[in-house]
């Protein structure tokens, strides 16, 4: 130009969530906590004592009121859409419901060749969840470059579980015969979900998801040799399927009940941040996974219910022990009956832990 000074062109950086999830160098840990989204928020129970999950976590407005209601009281670096890692089944024919103080039902759980013969395929997910696109691209547009909007999926394993089971059980009875009596069963159905997962995973991408994290929520019933063949494999197939076609978006894995195994987690398993929960130190992970792993976790949640100098101390100390490479957050979701004010101190000390 001519005559004058060119305008300045301000550029909004990128939320730091996304940047650490990266692997870019940031400021400090950012910071989320799974199910931030709950009923130990009195704003959350107006909906969830009236209005049964399926429809709150499909009614696109709804689950973008609850996805925002923990961002507006706390500002966490995450927002994770409010919705359940059963909710891609009934697009591959598996019903569920979810009931008021028991937890997920699946009146026809998947235990037959003919049952897995069945299934159908992740196809037309525009049609079949059609709530998805709307509830990913409105909390985008909610929150803009302020937080780094979260998508999420269950692992092969976990949801072979749960389909299987038909419900949560402590002893995963029906899942471990049929992994012990008819292996080519279980690994048919994980074949099937993993390839559901990953399309399932893709179109979240496609709907505005920017970090998607992948939960292996019933590790914690396999032994280690049991989740070299039945869940890590088919939790790195999804990652590879993803990165396939969004080589760019963040993934996440993590495992409840890791411990024990995080040797074979570093040498099975290629996301771009490992999550940990509160069984394992956190020294030991960094020690397991090198400087360079991009790490998140790992606070025991029940520290929540103690006073404010418990909850500095534990930041601090997790902090610490992680060094760089870190997102803050529980080790597994935020408990029920956890004190609102204590979610805000928890992301306020990770606000204050600056490198």
């Amino acid at each position: 130009m001519c005559g004058g000074r060119s305008p300045l062109v301000v550029q909004s950086q990128e939320p730091i969530l996304l940047r650490a999830a990266r692997g870019e160098d940031v400021e400090r840990p950012p910071v989320w906590l799974m199910r931030q989204a709950g009923r130990y928020m009195a704003e959350f129970r107006k909906y969830s004592e009236v209005i049964p999950f399926r429809e709150r976590s499909e009614t696109s407005d709804i689950a973008i009121e609850l996805s925002l209601q923990p961002w507006r009281a706390f500002q966490p670096d995450g927002v994770i859409m409010f919705s359940d890692i059963l909710t891609p089944l009934p697009a591959i024919g598996v019903e569920f419901d979810v009931i008021r103080g028991k937890g997920p039902r699946i009146e026809n759980p998947l235990r037959s060749h003919e049952a897995l013969a069945a299934l159908k395929p992740m196809e037309d997910i525009e049609s079949r969840c059609p709530f998805l696109r709307p509830i990913l691209s409105g909390l985008r547009e909610e929150v803009g470059d302020a937080s780094t909007v979260l998508g999420f999926v269950g692992s092969p394993w976990t949801l072979a579980a749960y389909a299987i089971e038909g419900k949560a059980d402590r002893h995963c009875q029906q899942t471990k015969m049929m992994l012990l009596r008819d292996p080519q069963l279980l690994h048919g159905i994980l074949d099937h979900l993993t390839e559901a997962i990953a399309e399932y995973a893709c179109y979240q991408i496609d709907c505005g998801a920017q970090v998607v994290q992948l939960f292996d929520s019933w590790a914690h019933h396999l032994s280690p040799e049991q989740a070299s063949e039945f869940s890590l494999p088919y939790a790195q197939r999804v990652i590879d399927l993803v990165k396939a076609k969004h080589p760019e978006t963040p993934l996440i894995f993590h495992a409840n009940g890791g411990t024990g195994k995080l040797d074979r987690i570093k040498n099975e398993i290629t996301a771009d941040v490992i999550g940990l929960d509160w069984s394992c130190d956190m020294r030991d992970a960094r020690a397991i996974f090198g400087k360079d792993q991009m790490l998140q976790g790992n606070i025991d949640p029940m520290i929540l219910f103690g006073s404010e100098e418990d909850i500095q101390n534990a930041v601090r100390k997790c902090v610490s022990e992680a060094g760089r490479n870190h997102i803050l957050g529980v080790g597994h979701g935020v408990v029920q009956g956890t004190p609102e004010e204590s979610v805000g101190i928890f992301c306020e000390a990770a606000r204050q832990s600056l490198y």
